[in-house]
């Protein structure tokens, strides 16, 4: 009886709309409506911290602006991402086509954004992507609607080669799982290293997610390189350095990588990632009055620390507040919404940046090193670093 009576009061405001001339394309599209959020993270699984880190920053976001967009309240939607690439298609369109969402934020794996950016682009929802470096999204599918607020997978190792050869090292050995991060990843070291006067004396992978690294360590400590450099994240990356110590090459050959390869594993991996460098969007200590407010305001609110994760879901917000604010929470004016988008200066707490023209973050890249369990900046490895956007043409 209630489910027949909420179908009734829907149906006579419609008619009520119809009769006065007001009708519009959706009730929920409304001015006066609430602005409809769709979050598509992953909430379990290997990548479950990260999901809440990026919407913990997102909302950390929102609610320095009294938790409206343009002035307008939001409903917050959320499905669970699983990391499940199979999945990917048929959860964004929950969002989309179920529950009509404005804008949908997401997400983390490579794999699973390719099903959200199929549905952005057959749609049109404004999708803002909080993580996954994938390089198409950004390069040859770029979007009108579809903005990256993180990286490109090779924008951190763009900016490891002249670190590495400043250092001395001229002969390296790079290794990597074999998938598309990685040789993506792989794509930024080879273009810096080599044009830096660099040489890579051999290229070694395993299949993702094997960590069984002994037989590659066995290899590397014959080839005696002048260093090593490499691209994992998460668990792998933490026994990776453990391995690496274990094997003796600690302390004998240095190690390098794509700052993920310290991010959020620092505890797991413990003294065997003392001296490691990395190269990364972002650092902890980054000595700025903005950082330390942020971190000091997040660390309040979820008593947590913030990593690069939370941070990319703050910027992501303050992303969809500069855009909302600029068309008055009117997301369906989508001429001016990307315009200020594109056009908008990002305060964030790992620096000042704007969009590319193919809607990727321009953004200084910071050379760090492991000290007691922290990653400690000690410079700029690049300013102002962009990707390419090979093959974007916006339509």
């Amino acid at each position: 009886m209630t489910s027949r009576r909420l179908v009734l009061s829907r149906s006579a405001a419609l008619i009520g709309a119809a009769s006065t001339g007001l009708l519009l394309p959706g009730l929920a599209r409304a001015q006066g409506a609430k602005l409809r959020v769709g979050l598509m993270l992953p909430y379990t699984g290997t990548f479950a911290q990260l999901g809440v880190a990026i919407e913990n920053g997102f909302r950390l976001a929102i609610d320095e602006q009294g938790g409206k967009l343009g002035g307008r309240e939001i409903e917050y939607f959320k499905v669970d991402d699983e990391s499940d690439p199979s999945k990917g298609i048929e959860n964004a369109n929950k969002l989309v086509q179920r529950d009509k969402v404005d804008v949908l934020v997401g997400t983390v794996h490579s794999g699973v954004q390719m099903g959200i950016h199929k549905v952005a682009r057959d749609t049109g929802v404004l999708s803002l992507i909080p993580n996954a470096g994938v390089h198409v999204a950004t390069r040859a599918q770029c979007a009108p609607n579809v903005f990256r607020t993180s990286f490109s997978n090779s924008q951190p190792t763009r900016a490891l080669g002249a670190a590495m050869i400043a250092k001395g090292h001229k002969k390296a050995v790079w290794i990597t799982w074999k998938y598309a991060a990685g040789d993506e990843a792989f794509e930024g070291f080879k273009e810096s290293y080599t044009a830096a006067g660099g040489s890579i004396i051999k290229e070694l992978g395993l299949p993702f997610p094997n960590v069984e690294f002994q037989a590659l360590l066995t290899e590397i400590a014959a080839l005696k390189p002048d260093a090593v450099a490499c691209f994992f994240a998460g668990g792998g990356a933490a026994k990776f350095i453990r391995d690496y110590a274990a094997a003796g090459l600690k302390g004998k050959i240095p190690l390098y990588g794509s700052g993920f390869l310290t991010e959020g594993v620092l505890e797991a991996a413990g003294a065997a990632a003392d001296g490691v460098i990395t190269t990364l969007h972002y650092g902890d200590g980054i000595d700025t009055p903005r950082n330390k407010a942020f971190r000091l305001a997040y660390a309040k609110t979820f008593k947590l620390q913030p990593d690069v994760y939370a941070v990319q879901g703050y910027d992501t917000g303050l992303l969809l507040v500069q855009g909302s604010n600029a068309v008055k929470g009117d997301l369906n004016n989508k001429t001016a919404l990307y315009k200020a988008m594109e056009s908008a200066t990002i305060d964030s707490p790992r620096g000042k940046w704007k969009m590319s023209k193919a809607h990727n973050p321009i953004q200084d890249i910071y050379l760090r090193v492991v000290e007691n369990k922290e990653n400690k900046v000690i410079g700029v490895a690049a300013k102002a670093l962009e990707d390419s956007g090979a093959g974007c043409k916006m339509t």
